[in-house]
């Protein structure tokens, strides 16, 4: 596991440097910087794999901390459980229909997220998932493939990001190590391979893979069974 979370991180760094090169070859154009955190706001599903890294961040905050990060994470849960029963701990979002994901995270949520601190930062910024380090510039592949065209209203108010080749990068290649990673991980804790796993970030803050470790394996099998 640790091997696999190191790789992952690996991976993720990646990610920083590429967004920093774009930063740096736009710091007129780009406004994304540390302390910024406009984006971080409402509720956004990440995998699985990005939840148990996510969580390695958190274990390593002060006891005092993390204690309320995990009191703050059942408070959000529970809330939302109490709205719709169906989303129930382990807070996996894959037992439940897709459609229903849009009614837990509506778009015009701007609750604050729980790992942000006082000054705007992340608390587990070197842990934070894959989206949260790529959300802001619109993601084109180096063939030119668009594939996510939106990007932070903040950037680029001058200029249109789609006509600059320098903020391309291999994200059909990161994407796709990025799967091969999630599918590793679910390997390693089920015995089969899982095509799906999505949490909330709270849900990744109080994730326990002994109580989730039941709930991915009937997954695995329902997946399979769909095949």
């Amino acid at each position: 596991m640790n091997d696999l979370l190191n790789r992952y991180g690996a991976l993720l760094r990646e990610v920083d440097d590429w967004f920093r090169t774009c930063s740096s070859n736009y710091p007129d154009q780009i406004v994304c910087r540390s302390g910024c955190s406009s984006c971080c706001r409402g509720l956004f599903d990440i995998t699985l794999l990005d939840a148990v890294y996510l969580k390695r961040g958190v274990d390593q905050l002060c006891e005092s901390l993390r204690g309320r990060l995990i009191s703050a994470a059942n408070e959000r849960l529970n809330s939302l459980s109490a709205e719709f029963p169906a989303f129930a701990e382990p807070w996996l979002l894959n037992v439940i229909p897709e459609v229903e994901w849009d009614f837990l995270m509506p778009e015009e949520d701007e609750t604050p997220c729980l790992l942000l601190s006082e000054t705007g930062e992340c608390l587990v910024y070197e842990h934070r998932p894959m989206t949260c380090r790529l959300n802001g510039i619109p993601l084109i592949d180096v063939s030119g493939e668009e594939l996510f065209d939106e990007w932070c209203t903040l950037n680029f108010v001058r200029k249109n990001p789609r006509k600059l080749r320098s903020l391309r990068f291999g994200f059909t290649e990161l994407f796709a190590q990025e799967l091969l990673m999630f599918h590793e991980l679910t390997r390693s804790l089920t015995g089969t391979q899982v095509s799906e796993a999505d949490l909330f970030i709270p849900a990744a803050i109080v994730l326990d893979l002994g109580r989730m470790l039941p709930v991915i394996s009937n997954l695995a099998g329902l997946q399979k069974d769909s095949r």
